[in-house]
């Protein structure tokens, strides 16, 4: 995460925006009396929009929570090494 004045991003824009773009970086401009704006990458704006969805559905949020829970009590079944996903998924489901 990098912190410029809007002076510093105005004459360097080109390799801010590169960083941005291409190392996922974070830049925060800072425009004065503790005002500013966050340039982020489009990518991890896509995901962030796309966590706040999951996140605002109750039922989605308690089905996770639910799955997170029968992880921790071992109530999962995990793809051996070496098995394809359609080998997998077969025997997942005669495991029903």
């Amino acid at each position: 995460m990098r912190t410029v004045s809007y002076t510093d991003l105005k004459a360097n824009l080109k390799s801010y925006i590169d960083a941005v773009v291409d190392d996922y970086d974070t830049v925060i401009i800072k425009r004065g009396k503790g005002k500013g704006v966050v340039m982020i990458s489009l990518d991890e704006y896509n995901s962030l929009k796309e966590t706040e969805y999951i996140m605002s559905s109750p039922d989605t949020m308690e089905a996770i929570h639910k799955g997170e829970e029968n992880i921790k009590n071992g109530n999962s079944i995990s793809q051996n090494e070496g098995e394809s996903i359609d080998d997998f998924l077969r025997r997942v489901a005669y495991t029903k």
